[in-house]
């Protein structure tokens, strides 16, 4: 009997085994149904071979899945990943990789503004370049289209030049330069933009970028084709079998030049690149012309030559020959340090005390102020920097936040200065008041900064200075839908409000397509914009600039824009509604100055909000802003008062006739005291002031200082109607 049971239970557990569950495809799995019925003959699988009967229940989750025995039953889909697998697969990303993926976070995010990137950082370079080595910057710019969609840009300067085994890494490398490292002011802080722009060419055309560069009139100038190998962020050499070509000087050399095609300004040093992009050329706000434009206020000592896609030509002559202070090199101040920077800097340090460490590696702390720093921190001025715990370097950090310290130097910035900023708005900006204000420097983490203000004041808008033929070809390259959005996108400015009243001057629809508009209509709208008046309505015209480069694009993210908008320019005589702009014919120009400027991106379009910025950007708007108020407030008395001299003299012939009537006296001696009276009691119209805001006949009246420029109405009217691209 025994063996007998033996051989049944055997029999079992051999049929238990031929039992196999039915698959489950997982395009099934999210029908109940399915799903039970997987569950279900699981079940019995697990029961046969387990001896046991299977039990169901619902799962913890609540989510109707069947479980045996308490535990949910795994579906299994085929074989994933493992970590050896996944380890494999696993490698280093190169910077100029990741920023081919993510070239939106430099300022390539849209064709137009690759145009004006590519631009801005090569202008940048030069200026950069030139004022380091003490020439007056005398800059080329030129852009060509050479197909659809694709432009040529090169720009040339009269720098220094480069030196040969530099060339290919400046241009050819992201993340290589000599301005990261360094504590002064200058355009460039990254090392990346030039070369970020060539490697944007080479991916929207395939085009290497082309650099040629000239370091003295007798020697060889040395002809580049480069490409960045993004992979290992290291530039290849297409030209000259991988060290490009040298170019004799003299008559060789310009038969070389001419049989490469390159194009080139005959001058004894100096560098030019020309990139080849996907792009597209269009005028009004945002474009190259307005960057130009912008940069030379804020850099009066340079010559700007352009030549834009339609051969037109424009230069922006210097307006003194005078180059900005050359900014000195200073070290990090302590309290712009934080604790994983001072480890590291204790750990690199070759000095072989901690009092010489830190009188050596920062700026303002002398042998007393160190001193005081170890005794805060309880460790020995003679302890070995290397040995330093991260412990002891906490409180050495803790200490030295609690130390007063000195403010940095602040001869490691260079301002524009108010003499050059109201130089740069005259030579412009067409207005009847200037004012410049700048403040006193100031730190924020530690770094040295300092913020201009530069204001005109009347003029008119943009939209009034342009030619029917300029407002033809804006509305043609435009890609606006309706009117109203191409004036409030085009002109600076122009507001909703207005725009509505130039459309409806011009008997045209608001929602109506630029882009179908007859010359008929173009001329309409041109004289409905020449003739309405947009002072009252214009909203203030904001340039911000950082180490004097203009930012023309995320304004809203702007720490200078917050400012303005929270400012309270009502006390100033201007219009302004909670929250927002002010509006009136007004040009505002912010400059921050500093060796780092806290920028919100890679871009570097918009300054971060630091409440040490922003007090001083308050401080500096206000400053200017009560000049302003000053001299409204005279104007609007000079025209009051004229109003009134205008009401007596109207009556004044008919009062005169009366009274010599009455009184038998002579009418024309009468008329002539009445007058002499009407004059005295209004003679605040007769005020002239000069060009500093001092009434030419009482100086000690109005006293608005020596950083102010008046202009005549009438001149000014007259230089707006003269302004380039004004002329029919």
């Amino acid at each position: 009997m025994a063996k007998v049971k033996a051989k049944r239970v055997r029999a079992k557990r051999v049929k238990a085994k031929r039992v196999k569950p039915k698959r489950v495809q997982a395009g099934r799995q999210s029908g109940s149904g399915g799903q039970g019925s997987a569950s279900r003959q699981a079940g019995k699988v697990a029961g046969l071979q387990s001896g046991e009967p299977s039990r169901r229940t619902k799962s913890a989750t609540g989510n109707g899945r069947s479980t045996t025995n308490g535990r949910p039953q795994a579906v299994r889909h085929g074989r994933r990943a493992t970590a050896k697998s996944m380890a494999a697969g696993q490698r280093d990303i190169s910077v100029s990789e990741f920023f081919a993926k993510n070239r939106h976070l430099l300022g390539f995010d849209n064709p137009r503004k690759a145009l004006l990137t590519t631009i801005k950082e090569a202008v940048d370079n030069s200026l950069d370049a030139c004022e380091e080595a003490g020439i007056l910057p005398e800059i080329w710019v030129h852009v060509q289209q050479t197909g659809n969609n694709r432009y040529q840009a090169g720009i040339q300067d009269n720098g220094p030049g480069i030196l040969k085994k530099q060339i290919p890494l400046i241009f050819g490398k992201l993340l290589y330069g000599s301005k990261f490292h360094r504590l002064r002011m200058s355009r460039g802080q990254q090392g990346i933009g030039i070369s970020a722009a060539g490697m944007y060419g080479l991916l929207t055309t395939g085009k290497p970028i082309k650099i040629i560069s000239k370091v003295s009139k007798r020697k060889p100038s040395h002809y580049y084709e480069i490409k960045i190998d993004t992979k290992k962020n290291q530039p290849q050499i297409l030209n000259g079998r991988g060290d490009g070509v040298d170019i004799p000087p003299g008559a060789r050399g310009e038969k070389v030049i001419a049989k490469h095609g390159i194009e080139w300004v005959d001058i004894d040093h100096g560098t030019r690149v020309t990139i080849e992009l996907e792009a597209i050329h269009k005028r009004g706000r945002g474009s190259v012309d307005e960057y130009l434009e912008q940069t030379a206020i804020a850099n009066p000592h340079v010559t700007l030559h352009y030549i834009d896609p339609d051969d037109n030509e424009k230069t922006y002559h210097r307006s003194t020959k005078e180059l900005p202070p050359e900014p000195k090199e200073i070290k990090p101040h302590p309290y712009g340090v934080e604790l994983g920077n001072l480890i590291t800097m204790l750990h690199d340090t070759r000095e072989s005390t901690l009092s010489a460490f830190l009188t050596s590696s920062f700026s303002r702390v002398s042998g007393a102020v160190a001193k005081r720093i170890c005794s805060a921190a309880k460790l020995s001025p003679r302890a070995r920097p290397a040995r330093i715990g991260r412990r002891e370097a906490d409180w050495l950090y803790q200490a030295i936040q609690e130390t007063k310290i000195s403010a940095p130097s602040t001869d490691c910035i260079s301002p524009i200065g108010e003499e050059l900023l109201l130089k740069g708005m005259y030579h412009v900006v067409p207005a009847e008041f200037y004012v410049a204000a700048t403040r006193p420097p100031s730190v924020y983490r530690g770094n040295p900064f300092q913020i201009e203000v530069a204001l005109a004041y009347g003029g008119g808008s943009t939209a009034q200075r342009i030619s029917r033929e300029l407002l033809t070809e804006l509305i043609s390259e435009s890609d606006s839908r309706t009117l109203r959005q191409f004036l409030t996108m085009t002109f600076q400015g122009l507001g909703n409000e207005l725009a509505d009243k130039i459309i409806n001057q011009s008997g045209l629809g608001r929602r109506q397509s630029p882009g179908k508009l007859t010359p008929k209509e173009i001329e309409k709208l041109h004289d409905a914009m020449q003739n309405v008046s947009l002072d009252s309505g214009q909203s203030m015209n904001v340039l911000r600039y950082a180490n004097r480069v203009p930012l023309q694009f995320q304004p809203g993210a702007c720490a200078i824009t917050q400012t303005i908008m929270g400012t309270n320019w009502r006390s100033y005589g201007l219009s302004q509604s909670r929250g927002s702009m002010p509006t009136g014919p007004v040009t505002l120009m912010v400059h921050m100055a500093s060796v780092w400027v806290p920028f919100t991106s890679e871009s570097k379009e918009a300054v971060a909000s630091y409440p040490e910025i922003q007090k001083e950007l308050r401080l500096a708007l206000q400053a200017a802003g009560r000049k302003l108020g000053m001299y409204l407030r005279r104007r609007q008395k000079v025209k009051k008062e004229g109003d009134r001299r205008a009401v007596f003299l109207r009556y004044l012939g008919e009062v005169a006739t009366a009274v010599s009537t009455i009184n038998n006296i002579d009418r024309d001696q009468l008329y002539k005291k009445l007058l002499l009276v009407a004059k005295k009691k209004t003679a605040e119209a007769d005020v002239q002031l000069d060009k500093q805001g001092r009434p030419i006949q009482d100086e000690q009246e109005l006293e608005l200082g020596e950083n102010v420029i008046i202009v005549d109405p009438a001149e000014a009217a007259e230089k707006l109607m003269n302004t380039p691209g004004n002329d029919e």
